[in-house]
């Protein structure tokens, strides 16, 4: 389960990196742009999956080694 979760961070870490790159430097990268539900809210659902891979990490922390 604790690989499970570090997985899922690391694809939300890059994801919110990648959905920030691509606002501040209009390169087109990550999933955030391609979805059209989150039109003129990319740097906010960037950020959100940002947290949210932190808190993954947080909770993969927590759940030790086995």
């Amino acid at each position: 389960m604790k690989q499970l979760l570090e997985v899922l961070g690391f694809i939300a870490l890059m994801q919110g990196a990648l959905g920030l790159v691509h606002e501040f430097t209009d390169w087109h990268v990550g999933l955030v742009q391609r979805l059209g539900l989150l039109d003129g809210y990319g740097v906010y659902a960037s950020v959100a999956l940002v947290v949210l891979a932190f808190a993954l990490f947080a909770a993969a922390e927590s759940r030790g080694a086995g």
